[in-house]
């Protein structure tokens, strides 16, 4: 088992971890900005580390200073948590290669599933259903759009490659809107995401937002808990998580949580993750995976009295995951 963690995050999900942690009697090293000294988490974990000032990227986003807390503590794993570096591909790879273990997916596959376009042509080829789209990013090439928008069908929806949480998204009704709405995306996503990458998809007008839960380990193990339906949000953002999902029928999940637990299989995936999908007339569509815990995970916890992040934990030690597929109701 891992011996001490550095808990790299703040509030409710530090808080998690540091509970998962006592539990499996691992050491914790919370660190925080200058803000944040008297947090509950920092005051309950067994070392503390101030890591920079408040504005996160000189403290919760400071790759060299999180990394250096590990170092000076004699940790042996970094946590993210969500949010934050949870999801950057780069903090993974340098965590693991100064020595540490990075408990989440390797970067290799984050730079996969992270990516839309990429992950939407990864999922295609392992027989997952998507949207209908542009199958690849858009060109600077306004005749070569405006065929892609007709071939599918008005209304499209432009989405930046690298977006997430509801932002680098605009819907377009008409071929008069299509140029500005591109490059307003584009323009968007370089400075939100430092990418300005955006591709095309069909926009479904009365969807269901559903995910699907995965946990993997190193071993090839690879089991779904079932799904969430986070069809109520407000400006993309998620207000209410139900799970199970109403009205999804037990063959209905049995057939996509195969083919998400055989996609994962594929690309290697390990630790926690979401695949994220539209639902509507009775066909599932990927649309993205979350390649980190989210902040709706207990939801799922508490239909399967499985603790995720135990099992991220004892994953990340090079533990198999400590249930199968066909023992969870």
């Amino acid at each position: 088992m891992l011996e001490k963690i550095v808990i790299a995050n703040r509030g409710e999900i530090a808080l998690r971890i540091l509970r998962a942690c006592r539990e499996l009697g691992i050491k914790t090293v919370a660190v925080h900005s200058t803000a944040d000294s008297n947090l509950k988490h920092v005051l309950l974990a067994d070392e503390s580390v101030c890591i920079g000032p408040p504005p996160s990227p000189k403290s919760y986003l400071n790759m060299p200073a999180i990394i250096s807390a590990a170092e000076v503590t004699d940790s042996v794993a970094i946590h993210p948590g969500y949010g934050f570096l949870s999801e950057n591909a780069d903090f993974a790879e340098r965590v693991e290669d100064s020595g540490f273990v990075f408990i989440g997916p390797q970067a290799k596959v984050i730079r996969l599933m992270g990516d839309k376009v990429s992950a939407i042509k990864t999922m295609k080829a392992q027989g997952v259903p998507c949207v209908p789209g542009s199958d690849g990013p858009l060109r600077d090439d306004a005749d070569e759009n405006f065929r892609i928008a007709r071939d599918i069908g008005y209304p499209v929806i432009i989405k930046a490659s690298g977006g997430g949480g509801g932002r680098g998204m605009r819907v377009v009704h008409s071929e008069a809107s299509l140029p500005s709405a591109v490059a307003i995306t584009r323009s968007e996503a370089a400075a939100a995401f430092g990418n300005d990458q955006v591709y095309m998809e069909k926009f479904l007008e009365r969807p269901r937002h559903i995910e699907f839960q995965v946990l993997a380990d190193n071993y090839g193990n690879v089991v779904h808990l079932g799904e969430r339906d986070c069809s109520m949000q407000r400006r993309h953002q998620k207000v209410v998580e139900e799970a199970p999902a109403p009205g999804i029928t037990a063959e209905q999940r049995a057939k996509m949580g195969d083919k998400v637990v055989a996609a994962c299989r594929a690309v290697g995936y390990r630790s926690a993750g979401t695949l994220e999908f539209l639902y509507e007339n009775g066909e599932f569509y990927f649309i993205e995976m979350n390649n980190r815990l989210q902040v709706e995970h207990p939801v799922t916890e508490a239909v399967f009295g499985v603790d995720l992040v135990r099992e991220q934990i004892c994953v990340a030690a090079g533990l198999p995951i400590s249930f199968e597929q066909d023992k969870l109701r």
